[in-house]
């Protein structure tokens, strides 16, 4: 009788400290910041499960969040309770709010901390310049920077150009197929093929158009990147042990791969005396290791990964979109094509925009296309491909101040900055929030715009240290392509002829479209799609080099 009575007891005890807890955590924790109405037993998984089945075929959970934020009437943040299947999430969507997370502080000196995301720590590495925070991050980030600076940067250009004249075969071996692609994959291919300079000095081998002629080191990371879809993203392993166990799998010869260049890379470095060549991030992590412990290498790979993909998911993404945004936008392609006329001549084919970026005068050149940079900087603002997030422990006091005065707590949440948002904020960018407008960061009244009203590579200490290195592969893509090749988009995006067959032009200066493009989520966001395509060359933009480019172009591997 005395066990039962302690059994209920306990029993007792235990549900009230449950209850208590969960209703602490439900209703009182954030209370003050808006969100949905909460289930004490699910708190707002339901509600939430019912917007993401609204959603278009794999449309990206932001899509979903949009129509929340909409619906709480627009905060400058709100909460998501997913516990216990996640922390709770706070988004930041006023931008003034999202500086004051990102900036350094006397609490934080390098802004508040990096959320590191136990699910994807295979791909990214263990020890990531990403996640890290701290004086760790300190070391790791000036450790990289000499990588990124813009002598060594500059040095790769005609590297760069080589990689180009691959790609630009496959879209001669596509237009001449008449073929159907999907662009992002092609730009994907490339990117990663460029990023293997910077990472690790190495020709990674990743634009055949049959896959299966692709390098090692490119086909493992794909195999392990495929696993992490929209579907099988941040869910705990138990919930799939299968695919747990795949990715695994798949990671241990990835890393296997990786581990095999590092060693072989490590023995050069040795052997080699100092010269002026490019410096890797490679190079970089090896210099202060005389001797190769499994340590040094474990940490290496970490590196290594966090670089390979952080260095072209983003990149070719948005390449993609500023392709379609092009291909239906005649008043901005005309004036870029007029920028590239004037820096490198009227007419002048891939070939001569490639042999004259890969001067002594690339670098100069590559920094006058203003034009070109804010058709860039104007795609990341509408389609943004990955936010910050951060995570600051209970009991740390970090507050944040509402444009109402209001003092907010974040303690104890995932802080998502709602990108989305903020770049279409209507308050900040007016009636064109939603319109592509390249010209609104170039005229008189461009610095009307709060710097910190775009995000596009995070703002802080903590910005991307490969920003000035994707400008560049930016532009340079950019200036090589535009004007040899027409798009057309296939499938969703597709432009509405009239019935003369000819596209017809909006009141917002675009081609109207019988669907629009919508982001997915893969890692980051990206065109649902992978912006399926038609390309063909553009009538007369050759002339006169055609046969010496096409010449040059066979002699590279497709």
């Amino acid at each position: 009788m005395a066990w039962t009575l302690l059994l209920v007891a306990v029993a007792s005890l235990l549900a009230a400290y449950l209850y208590k807890t969960i209703y602490f955590r439900r209703y009182c924790q954030f209370s003050s910041i808006p969100q949905l109405p909460s289930s004490f037993i699910f708190g707002h998984l339901k509600l939430l499960n019912e917007y993401m089945k609204r959603l278009p075929a794999g449309g990206h959970p932001d899509l979903g969040l949009a129509e929340v934020h909409k619906q709480l009437g627009c905060p400058p943040l709100f909460v998501l309770d997913l516990w216990p299947i996640a922390k709770p999430m706070v988004y930041i969507s006023n931008h003034h709010v999202a500086e004051q997370v990102t900036r350094a502080s006397k609490l934080f000196p390098a802004s508040a901390p990096k959320w590191d995301p136990e699910d994807m720590k295979l791909i990214l590495g263990e020890k990531s310049l990403v996640s890290a925070n701290g004086d760790e991050w300190k070391v790791m980030r000036k450790q990289l920077n000499p990588a990124f600076a813009s002598k060594n940067l500059s040095a790769l250009l005609p590297s760069i150009m080589a990689k180009m004249l691959i790609f630009l075969q496959n879209l001669e071996s596509l237009a001449s197929s008449g073929s159907e692609f999907r662009l992002g994959q092609i730009l994907m291919a490339l990117t990663f093929d460029i990023i293997g300079l910077i990472v690790l000095d190495e020709d990674l081998n990743t634009q055949h158009l049959d896959a299966s002629r692709n390098g090692e080191l490119f086909r493992s990371f794909f195999s392990l990147f495929d696993t992490y879809s929209q579907d099988n993203l941040n869910g705990a392993w138990w919930l799939n042990p299968r695919l747990a166990w795949k990715r695994r799998r798949l990671n241990h010869h990835f890393e296997t791969t990786i581990k095999t260049i590092i060693r072989r890379k490590h023995a050069e470095l040795r052997e080699k005396t100092a010269d002026n060549s490019p410096r890797s991030v490679l190079s970089l992590c090896l210099q202060d290791f005389p001797v190769l412990s499994p340590e040094a290498v474990d940490t290496t790979c970490g590196q290594i990964k966090t670089f390979l993909l952080a260095g072209h998911d983003t990149t070719s993404a948005v390449l993609g979109w500023l392709f379609y945004e092009l291909s239906r936008t005649p008043r901005v392609l005309k004036a870029l094509s007029g920028e590239l006329d004037t820096l490198f001549g009227p007419g002048t084919g891939y070939q001569g925009v490639m042999d004259q970026l890969a001067s002594p005068d690339g670098p100069r050149l590559v920094r006058s296309m203003p034009y070109v940079s804010a058709v860039f900087k104007e795609t990341l603002r509408l389609h943004p491909p990955a936010a910050s997030a951060r995570y600051v422990e209970p009991g740390t006091g970090f507050t944040v101040s509402t444009p109402s005065g209001q003092q907010q707590c974040l303690d104890g949440a995932m802080i998502l900055i709602f990108d989305p948002y903020i770049h279409r904020d209507p308050s900040v960018f007016g009636d064109s929030a939603n319109t592509f407008d390249p010209e609104r960061w170039l005229r008189a009244d461009a610095d009307q715009i709060p710097a910190s009203a775009w995000r596009g590579f995070e703002r802080g200490p903590r910005s991307c240290i490969g920003q000035e290195f994707a400008t560049m592969e930016a532009r340079v893509i950019i200036a090589v392509i535009a004007r040899c090749f027409d798009f057309c988009k296939v499938g969703l995006g597709e432009l509405d002829l009239d019935d003369k067959g000819e596209p017809v032009l909006g009141h917002d200066g675009q081609y109207r479209v019988k669907s629009e493009v919508y982001q997915t989520l893969q890692i980051t966001a990206k065109p649902v799609d992978g912006i399926r395509m038609k390309v063909r060359p553009s009538i007369g933009r050759r002339a006169g080099e055609e046969g010496e480019t096409r010449g040059a172009v066979k002699d590279t591997l497709i």
